[in-house]
């Protein structure tokens, strides 16, 4: 079975959700399907048949956390010595050398990433680029737009 790598953020993002499923959502579904069937005929009974489907797509998202948590690789980033290398956890200071922007991005797993949040996956073009490399590195991402340089100006484990 192949793991995958979480931040103890994104884990804990996955545990909070499940537990409200199983904790809030799921009893109100059971309490919206009993309701419904009290309403008689089932065969024409719209609340319960959407209630039901409810219910099937709350069991089948707990399925996919527990799947996803049991799968995970959990990484806490701040227990692993920073030797100012990009790996994955980490959040990385860049330099736009065309632009001069500066832009920082921490690399998360798939299931964490947001680009509001600068919170990159692992396996996007410029999370690819930046592992393995360190500070002062000059890296070339691909991007849809072309070729882009960044300068690595820090690399922060927190």
């Amino acid at each position: 079975m192949n793991t995958f790598p979480m931040t103890i953020h994104g884990a804990d993002k996955l545990r909070d959700e499940l537990n409200y499923l199983k904790s809030v959502r799921r009893p109100e579904i059971v309490a919206a399907i009993a309701e419904a069937r009290e309403h008689g005929d089932l065969k024409e009974n719209a609340e319960y048949h959407a209630a039901r489907e409810e219910q099937g797509f709350c069991e089948g998202r707990i399925q996919e956390i527990e799947g996803k948590l049991g799968n995970a690789q959990i990484i806490d980033i701040t227990k692993i010595p920073n030797n100012h290398k990009v790996i994955f956890g980490v959040t990385v200071t860049l330099l736009n050398i065309d632009t001069d922007e500066e832009v920082a991005y921490q690399i998360v797993g798939d299931d964490e990433a947001d680009i509001k949040q600068n919170r990159i996956s692992v396996n996007s073009p410029i999370a690819r680029a930046l592992i393995g490399k360190e500070v002062d590195s000059e890296v070339e991402v691909k991007t849809p737009g072309g070729v882009v340089e960044y300068e690595i100006l820090a690399v922060e484990h927190k």
